[in-house]
């Protein structure tokens, strides 16, 4: 009696992450020994020996994954880069009203970023690292608005919506808070 081993299907998509987009995992038979990943679209395409299994393939995915992050413009930045680009926004919409300091963060877990008027720190969520920067921008503006009017008011909007796409940078994240399976509303908006 033959035992039939277990197929890998040839296609496999993870949903999205907080870290990441979706991720379609290609087996291949004619690979043995590498990987390869690209974008396709908002997508991340991994294509990996048919032979990997479990924990193996797991690695092996994240490790290509991990390495194609890191080459987009915006998540191979640091944090001096997107303070320089903060300070230029300041200049552009908040007359000049700047940050003592902005960084990435990983443990920003309900919002897309925040700021602190008494310290004058703004935090952003490497979660809109993968974000076109247009958005990162919009984001920015908001947080800066938040260094003259620290609620929601009418003053605060008329300060924020200098930046003209800040409309469409909270539908956008809207989108990307369904995308990424994030529950709270808190998550859809940029506070």
């Amino acid at each position: 009696m033959s035992r039939a081993t277990p197929r890998t299907p040839a296609v496999e998509v993870e949903p999205p992450r907080f870290d990441r987009p979706e991720v379609e995992i290609r087996a291949s038979t004619r690979r043995t020994k590498t990987g390869s990943a690209h974008w396709s679209g908002s997508r991340i395409v991994v294509q990996v020996p048919a032979r990997l299994r479990g924990r193996e393939r797991r690695a092996f995915v994240d490790e290509l994954v991990a390495r194609l992050l890191a080459q987009r413009p915006q998540h191979a930045a640091g944090d001096g880069a997107l303070e320089d680009r903060c300070r230029e926004l300041a200049a552009r919409y908040t007359d000049g009203v700047a940050p003592a300091s902005v960084r990435w963060t990983g443990s920003q877990t309900t919002r897309w970023a925040s700021c602190s008027p008494d310290t004058r720190e703004i935090r952003v969520s490497t979660r809109l690292r993968q974000c076109p920067a247009w958005v990162i921008d919009a984001v920015l503006v908001h947080e800066l608005a938040h260094l003259i009017e620290a609620d929601h008011s009418p003053a605060f909007h008329e300060i924020a919506n200098r930046f003209p796409r800040q409309r469409d940078a909270e539908v956008y994240l809207e989108g990307y808070a369904l995308g990424l399976g994030l529950a709270s509303e808190a998550d859809a908006g940029l506070d």
